[in-house]
């Protein structure tokens, strides 16, 4: 039987008891989300062996009694240890990097604490999993279906650490990649000559004999970091993993008469949620080296039991019987090879000498054996046709991704992803604070410090102006340099044209963006930058290039587009009342507009106004753009605009009135009455931005409410274990297996939407990339109509998840859940989406 985490904790040891007052100080400082105070303070330690002590707190809010928080805190223990050994910093070096940037089901990690007068030791917060541990490997009390269920889960956990590609997540130093196997041997003779002999446990001469052994037959393949070598745990076993805590009656209730209907079995909700791994614990040893130490020590099992029962026999599945349901050696390995493409501490060290002991008369009856896998593979284990020859393929040198079918990113797009992902976790999530603070306070209208930092820092690691397509950055090269990639006048930055993307390969970078209000203006890729860009890319002149492009690249300066007015519907375009009129070498504009988002910001400097040059032409010849230093006189801006509350400072959204504007004749963009023309190619590109920011918006809520719902109680359980959500849950049959969430939690029913308008927007992208803007314009406009619904429902349940939290500026889903409701308007009126999707279709029809 399993036995949940919560079941493992014990009273506090007095030889590990610290300074409780001190403790809370720091996690009230450091841990993210930790509650205000009043705060009292539980600390209990984990019973199960590790040899890094393990304690439960738990945070009581006096001012919310409801409100009760869990975290787990690992720490050296006290006294002298081994050198080398107890490296809790390591462990948090590698959870981080997991958590924030792959799918390896681990805990999320809040902080490091280095400094030893707080508890006496180094140590670090992580996140609380409630989850169910198997402490004993043969699964005594569970079912042979779900026994083999359980093995299977465990091999793909462990394959899923083994592909990740640790340049990409920050780890290639994490350790020295060859002769791991040596260097273990080495290690582990040593400090067994270390805790033995001359007052402490005898030592057993087979063990010095089966060092000898080991160090004679080092794989030949150790000597070089080739293929096969990779992140190691180091105690990968069945007993350091955390499965999902959902009981299967729990959710047989669930089940809606509709589903029953349609044929979904109820155990099968049971199966996944219980069999699937949330969490690998105890990464002490993990370090880069041959990945098949871990696949051998999973395996350990089949050959030996050091389980602290005395018997007469401790042989393993091989020697004493495999248990009915769990696979064989061969087949467990199989289902590793399919998935991947290729000593502990507490109560256990009282038996240290006698497992010690134990170990080493196995190992040499296994090294003894001829043979250990049998002469044919294994058939029916396993879950998709996968051939054996392909398990011989070399893996991918890539990092997993976590889409799969048409749209497969490229190496390039990955890696920019990867970096990508680490600079939000290390620079932007952790300044967001900060900024809320400053667009909050009297000094709204300013920039933070910070801000142009981060700038510098993303133009240096190479996420600048990334959305820059290739056919524009062409026609900029041509232009300004003759096709080169520097100025005459000296080198320029070849990153600021961007890193030669397509659409749907930025798609996937924007996403990444959108996950927080302030990351798009960080990497020179935010509204309405990027499209007035797109249209002085496109259809400005050299001068014009010059003058007003070449400092929005670099980021020196932002802009606004004006063109909605109050005084008319501005989403028809041909309303538009603002006069442009001729006047020898200037126009001169009369007009008021309202919405100009940016205008604002004391870095705007050039706004492109849209407005009539003739009122007499042609219904779409009336339109024209043109160029306007905001410092013109005659351009007042009369007051920053809120949305739902939010005055977005210090990017804004401004009125602002156009009195006898005089400016050059030059300033016109492409010609009098090209404006929606021009409009056309803004609109496509700049504008499905938006949808690809809000696709991830919406993965932001999924992610904070799924952490949510597995830490908050109500009514005894986590919400996630509560009949409402699960029964929400219950409804998110999208693909043919249920979705997961990173943490192998269920999301809620909107996953199905978010999946289905994420595939949209990257077909749109697809499309605008092949086709170009016009022969995409439906596919645009579904997109358009289908992401910002979306976003609006996830983050709506997102909130209904935090209660009363959701609803305030302590978290960020406010906010994006009122940008997304604006973009059902800014980004132009579902109605009209609606209607080029029908003239569209009609059309296709004739």
């Amino acid at each position: 039987m399993a036995m949940l985490t919560s079941n493992l904790l014990n009273p506090e040891n007095s030889a590990h008891r610290f300074d409780d007052a001190a403790l809370l100080r720091y996690a009230a400082a450091n841990v993210e989300g930790f509650p205000p105070p009043p705060v009292d303070l539980t600390v209990s330690r984990f019973g199960h062996g590790q040899s890094n002590p393990t304690f439960c707190l738990e945070a009581v809010s006096r001012v919310f009694p409801g409100a009760v928080k869990r975290y787990v805190l690992r720490k050296k223990p006290p006294g002298v240890i081994l050198e080398s050994a107890h490296a809790v910093e390591r462990e948090f070096q590698v959870l981080k990097a997991l958590h924030v940037h792959t799918d390896v089901p681990v805990p999320k990690v809040f902080c490091l604490c280095t400094d030893t007068s707080i508890i006496g030791t180094s140590f670090y917060i992580m996140e609380y999993l409630e989850g169910r541990i198997f402490l004993d490997n043969k699964l005594p009390g569970i079912t042979p279906e779900r026994r083999k269920a359980i093995y299977q889960a465990t091999a793909r956990a462990l394959a899923s650490l083994h592909k990740v590609n640790v340049d990409f997540i920050g780890l290639q130093k994490f350790g020295r990649r060859e002769n791991y196997c040596k260097r273990q041997v080495q290690r582990w003779e040593k400090q067994y000559l270390a805790s033995t002999g001359e007052g402490k446990p005898d030592q057993n001469p087979r063990m010095l004999d089966l060092a000898g052994w080991l160090k004679q037959h080092i794989p030949h393949e150790d000597s070089s970091a080739a293929s096969g070598t990779g992140l190691v745990h180091g105690d990968f076993r069945i007993d350091n993993l955390v499965f999902h805590p959902v009981e299967v009656s729990s959710c047989w209730f669930s089940m809606s008469e509709g589903m029953m209907e349609s044929g979904i079995v109820p155990h099968r909700i049971g199966k996944g949620l219980q069999d699937r791994v949330i969490g690998i614990l105890d990464w002490e040893l993990s370090t880069l080296g041959n990945q098949m130490c871990d696949v051998a020590y999973s395996s350990l099992p089949y050959i030996v039991d050091v389980t602290l029962v005395d018997r007469e026999s401790y042989g393993g599945f091989e020697v004493n019987g495999t248990p009915e349901g769990i696979p064989s050696l061969a087949e467990y390995l199989a289902v590793y090879c399919s998935a991947s493409g290729n000593a502990s501490g507490g109560e256990r060290a009282r038996y240290a000498g006698k497992v010690a002991n134990i170990l080493i008369d196995y190992a040499w009856a296994f090294i003894n054996k001829k043979s250990v896998l049998p002469s044919q593979p294994p058939q029916g284990i396993l879950d998709s046709e996968v051939s054996w020859k392909k398990l011989d393929k070399k893996k991918e040198d890539s990092y997993p991704a976590k889409e799969q079918g048409k749209f497969v990113p490229s190496k390039k797009v990955l890696e920019l992803c990867n970096k990508l992902l680490m600079f939000m976790e290390n620079h932007i999530y952790p300044m967001e604070n900060e900024f809320y603070k400053l667009a909050q306070s009297t000094a709204r209208w300013t920039i933070h410090p910070e801000e142009e930092k981060l700038k510098e820092l993303a133009k240096r690691e190479g996420l600048w102006n990334l959305w820059i397509p290739l056919d524009s950055a062409a026609r900029a090269r041509k232009l300004l340099f003759d096709g080169e990639d520097h100025a005459s006048a000296g080198h320029w930055n070849d990153h600021l044209l961007g890193a030669g993307l397509s659409n749907l390969e930025y798609g996937y970078l924007c996403e990444i963006m959108g996950r927080s209000v302030w990351a798009p203006q960080i990497f020179n890729c935010g509204a309405p930058d990027t499209g007035n860009m797109e249209v002085l890319l496109r259809y400005g002149t050299k001068e014009q290039l010059k003058e007003w492009l070449i400092p929005l690249l670099e980021g020196k300066i932002r802009s606004g587009f004006a063109m909605t007015e109050p005084q008319v519907a501005s989403s028809d375009a041909t309303n538009i009342e603002c006069s442009i009129t001729r006047q020898g070498d200037f126009y001169v504009i009369n007009g008021k507009k309202w919405w100009t988002s940016g205008a604002m910001d004391p870095r705007c400097k050039i706004l492109i106004v849209m407005g009539k040059t003739d009122f007499t032409a042609a219904k779409h010849k009336q339109q024209s753009m043109i160029l306007v230093d905001i410092s013109t006189p005659g351009v007042q801006i009369k007051r920053p605009l809120l949305v739902f509350g939010f005055d977005d400072a210090p990017h804004g959204h401004a009125e602002i009135t156009f009195e006898n504007v005089r400016v050059p004749v030059k300033n016109i963009l492409l010609g009098e009455g090209r404006g929606f023309e021009i409009a056309q190619g803004r609109l496509g590109p700049g504008r499905l931005h938006h949808c690809m920011r809000l696709i991830g918006a919406a993965e932001r809520g999924m992610q904070m409410m799924v952490e949510r719902a597995l830490r908050r109680k109500v009514f005894g359980k986590l919400i996630a274990q509560q009949g409402s959500f699960l029964s929400s849950i219950a409804k998110s049959l999208g693909r043919s297996e249920w979705m997961l969430e990173t943490n192998a939690t269920y999301k809620p029913r909107c996953r199905v939407e978010l999946e289905q308008a994420k595939l949209l927007v990257l077909e749109a992208a697809d499309q605008l990339d092949r086709f170009g803007n016009k022969k995409a314009r439906g596919t645009i406009a579904m997109a358009k109509v289908a992401a910002p619904n979306m976003a609006l429902k996830v983050l709506d349940m997102a909130m209904q998840v935090h209660g009363a939290a959701g609803l305030s500026s302590d978290t960020v889903l406010s906010h994006l859940w009122a940008t997304a409701r604006t973009l059902r308007i800014a980004d132009g009126p579902d109605e009209v989406h609606l209607g080029t999707i029908a003239i569209d279709t009609v059309t296709v029809r004739k």
